[in-house]
């Protein structure tokens, strides 16, 4: 919804390119270490550790106006990274990875406007989930770039000026040497509940790309040509570190419209398997997921087992509820119980939590 809201097209490209592509976009000579590569039919391939190129090839099959520019491809695409062993650490960095990676084709009089746009999505998401977040514009590396010196201060100046606008001159550092070998970056970094940082969303300036794959477009001036720019943006960035941080920063307790264990509940006896089942059914015509447990066990047992495995809501079903359509509510943060409630009410007050994000 949000990516058809700000103008964007979701694509899939494959995850295996010919050692040609690489060589195209510099990946080969410039990242070959990073990748994991393989011979078949006497042609080397690499699975992608990136989706610029693929998308760039995208861009390339049609001929292209300075109408048709920006051009927004998202993608959430597998990538494979062949990192260090010694830099595994759990979710938070791992060699396989989904990334909610998008990458846009824009004239360079719509930088400015497409670099705060982004800037803008990123803050409504983490906004979301109550992060705060620290910038940084990483620079021109040392030895490996593409391009000329001279491009890499436009591209960084146009940086420069984008987070200006965003958060003013004290609201983000300078990390020099740190960027991405096509282009600067400006990297979004979030603290878990350790107080640990971590690299997440990134949106990278790129003039380097449309050079080496002889991206062009029609300017207004019949018979003149231009080349676009490639913003790289990522808000998540890599999807399980992302996850690994949100599991951190809730110590496990998600809040209910995130929560992996929303609702359970809890019977009896088995004879009221039944009853159980239509509740099930009403909370899941009405968009929420629930488990049922009708095993022979006391309430007190099931309840303490469902509260340490955090559930949101542990509903408890007895003779009486079967018999008034309601259902007994405890809430994993609440002491005790609140008593019967109608199942209508229960999910209008569900409903409610998932508006307010809470």
């Amino acid at each position: 919804m949000q990516y058809r809201k700000r103008g964007f097209t979701e694509v899939i490209s494959p995850n295996v390119f010919n050692k040609e592509l690489w060589e195209t976009s510099g990946h080969w000579q410039n990242y070959q270490e990073n990748m994991f590569s393989f011979s078949c039919d006497n042609t080397q391939y690499a699975l992608k550790p990136m989706n610029c190129p693929g998308h760039c090839l995208m861009y390339k099959c049609n001929h292209r106006s300075y109408r048709d520019l920006p051009l927004r491809f998202a993608e959430f695409g597998v990538l494979h990274r062949n990192e260090l062993h010694g830099a595994l650490t759990g979710l938070t960095r791992v060699r396989r990875f989904q990334q909610d990676d998008a990458h846009i084709f824009c004239r360079p009089d719509q930088i400015n406007t497409e670099m705060s746009n982004a800037l803008a999505f990123l803050k409504d998401v983490y906004g979301v989930f109550g992060y705060e977040f620290r910038l940084e514009l990483s620079t021109r590396p040392e030895n490996k770039f593409l391009g000329t010196v001279e491009m890499w201060n436009v591209a960084e100046k146009s940086l420069e000026d984008a987070l200006n606008l965003f958060c003013g001159p004290q609201g983000w550092k300078l990390n020099p040497g740190d960027g991405a070998f096509y282009g600067p970056k400006i990297d979004i970094h979030i603290m878990d509940a350790m107080q640990r940082s971590h690299q997440c969303a990134t949106i990278q300036l790129d003039f380097n790309l449309p050079i080496n794959f002889d991206l062009e477009f029609d300017t207004e001036e019949e018979g003149k040509k231009e080349r676009p720019v490639i913003i790289h943006r990522a808000v998540f960035g890599s999807l399980e570190r992302f996850i690994a941080i949100l599991i951190e920063h809730t110590g496990g307790k998600w809040p209910f419209w995130l929560s992996p264990r929303p609702i359970m509940i809890c019977t009896i006896n088995k004879s009221l398997e039944g009853y159980a089942e239509k509740v099930k059914q009403a909370l899941f015509d009405a968009g929420f997921d629930a488990e049922i447990d009708i095993m022979d066990s006391t309430i007190a047992k099931k309840v303490r087992k469902y509260q340490l495995a955090q559930y949101n809501y542990i509903l408890v079903i007895g003779k009486e509820e079967e018999e008034s359509n309601t259902v007994n509510v405890r809430i994993r943060d609440q002491k005790g119980e609140r008593g019967a409630i109608g199942i209508n009410q229960l999910i209008e007050e569900m409903k409610e939590l998932v508006r307010q994000y809470k």
